[in-house]
């Protein structure tokens, strides 16, 4: 079997990467993603929420609780304004798909490193043991 290098299997996951961004998921992804940064009234409450934020370190800092309290309000009520609004639900669930099919490859990625680990010592794919795990659970009968 090949001995890549480190470089090698990096050089590799860059090609993937390039591939995965040109997936049908990354460009629905960046398209609904313009249309939240053009979008103004999402602009807009992402603004007051920022401020908002500013001002609840402020007064946590300062030890203002009820203040912070209406402030905290403000910010859940601004961020369910921003949940209902149709392209941000739709960029959730963009999120969503982008991140399954990262997860999807990775965990292929792994489960295969696995497998090929297990296949080249020897071992038992099925009970998930390495060859030399195989080995020495059998012993040498004494």
């Amino acid at each position: 079997m090949a001995q890549y290098t480190r470089t090698e299997i990096l050089n590799e996951a860059k090609k993937l990467a390039s591939m995965l961004a040109s997936t049908e998921e990354i460009d629905r992804f960046k398209q609904v993603e313009a249309k939240i940064n053009e979008n103004q009234k999402v602009q807009q409450l992402i603004k007051r929420i920022k401020a908002l934020q500013k001002q609840a370190v402020n007064f946590q800092a300062y030890g203002k609780s009820e203040a912070l309290k209406k402030v905290e309000a403000e910010i859940d009520r601004l961020q369910e304004e921003i949940d209902a609004i149709p392209v941000v639900q739709e960029f959730k669930e963009t999120q969503v798909v982008v991140n399954d099919v990262l997860q999807l490859v990775s965990g292929t990625i792994a489960r295969e490193v696995t497998n090929n680990v297990i296949e080249s010592t020897g071992g038992d794919l099925l009970a998930g043991e390495t060859g030399s795990k195989k080995q020495n659970s059998m012993g040498c009968g004494h």
